[in-house]
């Protein structure tokens, strides 16, 4: 385990000298505490696999899902159904379905399978990020506010974080049914600042996507992205974000945050 430095430290040692402190730290939640988008793979896979086993294979949608992650559920589902050759299969289970386009019926046949793997805790458990989870324990002892931002639905949050034990874990929880527009709209992390009264100068928002990296940049937020096989060549492509605020690795994430905030704490607001 990382060994942390005394609690406060982020903030006492920098309050009232006019330079950036990191009150409240951020979370997104999936993919950055849990391995969602493995999931989502996986349930594409298994998808493609019911449709047409003799299609494909399920570490070959895996690595196609790669290509298209962070694109609409339409958009994924259109490319993985033409790529692999899904088409015919699905548009055979469009009336049983009750859905009128074969991309609708590949889509229906993914969400059975990745409903049931979110609802069981033991895969959300085995599917965590470690390393992340143990950066919110540190955050909770060195931040005035912790938070979590996501664009899942309020029970799905709930699901997720009952699973990890985290439910109690954050200052305000702020989930796609709060906000009338998803990231990379920067509404939810708005809404973080807002509610509990902080600077977003003063914030630092863990993330794994690119939506995400927007979202908190344009609420005028500090930002560490922490990259997932899924996410990794997506991050790297980001024009908006700073190669040194990009972790590859998940077991340096902690000691990049630190650096991070030792950076962002020799910098004025105005630099």
């Amino acid at each position: 385990m990382h060994s942390a430095p005394s609690a406060g430290r982020w903030l006492e040692s920098r309050r009232g000298r006019g330079v950036i402190v990191i009150d409240t730290m951020i979370f997104d939640l999936d993919g950055t505490l849990v391995q969602t988008e493995k999931l989502k793979a996986r349930s594409y896979a298994e998808a493609a696999m019911e449709l047409c086993a003799e299609c494909t294979s399920c570490d070959a949608v895996i690595e196609g899902y790669k290509d298209v992650v962070g694109r609409s559920r339409r958009e994924v589902a259109q490319a993985l159904m033409h790529r692999f050759g899904l088409e015919e299969a699905s548009r055979e289970r469009m009336a049983a379905l009750g859905v009128s386009k074969p991309w609708q019926a590949y889509v229906q046949v993914r969400l059975a399978i990745f409903n049931d793997l979110i609802e069981d805790p033991e895969v959300l458990r085995t599917n965590r990020w470690p390393q992340t989870i143990e950066l919110l324990e540190i955050a909770r002892s060195r931040c005035r506010r912790v938070a979590l931002a996501t664009t899942s639905h309020r029970r799905r949050t709930r699901t997720i974080l009952d699973a990890l034990g985290l439910e109690d874990d954050f200052d305000l929880i702020a989930t796609r049914d709060d906000v009338e527009q998803p990231k990379p709209d920067p509404e939810v992390y708005t809404l973080v600042a807002t509610d509990l009264a902080v600077d977003p100068a003063e914030c630092l928002v863990i993330e794994d996507s690119p939506a995400g990296v927007r979202a908190a940049l344009a609420a005028g937020m500090h930002v560490v992205a922490v990259a997932t096989p899924f996410t990794l060549e997506h991050l790297k492509a980001l024009d908006e974000l700073d190669p040194g605020s990009l972790v590859e690795d998940h077991d340096t994430l902690i000691a990049r945050v630190e650096q991070r905030i030792e950076e962002l704490g020799r910098s004025t607001p105005t630099d």
